[in-house]
């Protein structure tokens, strides 16, 4: 136990990292990391907190899921990763209680900056990044359309599914409702 610090002042750090959204598995994890000491130096001015660039090359050759062909795949150049400037879109036809078969949710797609597959593939390798708020959405990546191995078009999707994220995909003659956005750059 500690007597350098008086119990005020580690409720009142206990009080500060709560409101950050500090876990009591993140606590557990940063008292025994071995890079607690640079915390120290970074609270001193005598450092910096830098975070890892995320690129992801979007002009790549999407995966390809046995016997499915790319239909239509846009490439985006190097995207650097940074989920506030995603937008979940929703088409006005998939308010709540309503929904829009795919392929014409294709067509409306057609003029916005979807996400293509790469991004989707690079997020399931590195989990980390996703967003917690797309928990409970099927999140659509209509950059890339496939064309599965019936000879359906279909677009691939994250998803949260029992503690842990993963990837389906629907066939666009489907209906899309609320809980299916497109993936976007905003």
């Amino acid at each position: 136990m500690s007597t350098l610090f008086s119990i005020g002042q580690m409720n009142q750090l206990g009080d500060a990292l709560e409101a950050k959204g500090f876990t009591p598995d993140d606590i557990t994890k940063l008292r025994s990391h071995p890079e607690l000491g640079m915390l120290l130096l970074f609270t001193r001015g005598q450092a910096k907190i830098t975070l890892p660039q995320h690129l992801i090359n979007c002009d790549e050759n999407p995966c390809l899921p046995n016997g499915w062909k790319v239909e239509e795949h846009k490439q985006g150049g190097q995207l650097e990763w940074n989920h506030t400037r995603v937008k979940l879109y929703l088409s006005k036809d998939q308010r709540p209680g309503k929904s829009i078969v795919g392929n014409k949710l294709r067509k409306e797609l057609a003029n916005q900056s979807v996400l293509n597959a790469c991004v989707l593939d690079y997020l399931l390798a590195n989990s980390t990044l996703i967003p917690e708020e797309w928990k409970g959405k099927l999140v659509f990546f209509w950059g890339t359309v496939y064309r599965d191995s019936d000879g359906d078009l279909c677009v691939r999707y994250l998803y949260w599914y029992d503690c842990s994220w993963g990837w389906r995909y629907s066939w666009l003659a489907y209906g899309f409702h609320d809980d299916r956005p497109a993936a976007i750059s905003a």
